[in-house]
């Protein structure tokens, strides 16, 4: 019973925190062809260890990102600050379409090795937005 109130307010927290873009990324997505979005999925890949092309050394999202997403990470080369990922901590995060897509692309070619799939990008925005 527990474990259903938990979804129920992470779903009733969404809209709230899902900006026009985010809703329109989710749009493209379901018009790719992915299904119900998941941020148990999101949180899952988010954490998941992958082989870094150029260098072969394990990455994962929270090599630069963190495991929280309410903090701030730092890029593993340069250093450079990242600001957090959680739509909660940092409102301007996900304000624009072009930035969301441009970072996807970016990142999941730089940690999977590929471009992440419709249903992997709204599995993360999902995630993003829960915490």
């Amino acid at each position: 019973m527990k474990t259903v109130a938990t979804i129920l307010l992470c779903m009733a927290a969404l809209p709230a925190l899902a900006s026009e873009a985010t809703n329109q990324m989710f749009d493209s997505y379901r018009a790719e062809g992915a299904g119900e979005f998941s941020a148990e999925r999101g949180k899952g890949m988010w954490t998941q260890t992958f082989k870094q092309q150029k260098s072969g050394q394990p990455v994962s999202c929270t090599t630069c990102h963190t495991g929280n997403l309410q903090q701030t990470g730092a890029h593993v080369r340069t250093g450079k600050v990242i600001e957090a990922m959680s739509a909660r901590t940092n409102a301007e995060r996900f304000n624009e379409t072009k930035k969301i897509r441009k970072w996807f692309l970016r990142n999941c070619k730089w940690t999977l090795g590929r471009e992440c799939t419709a249903q992997e990008k709204g599995d993360y925005l999902t995630y993003f937005l829960s915490e």
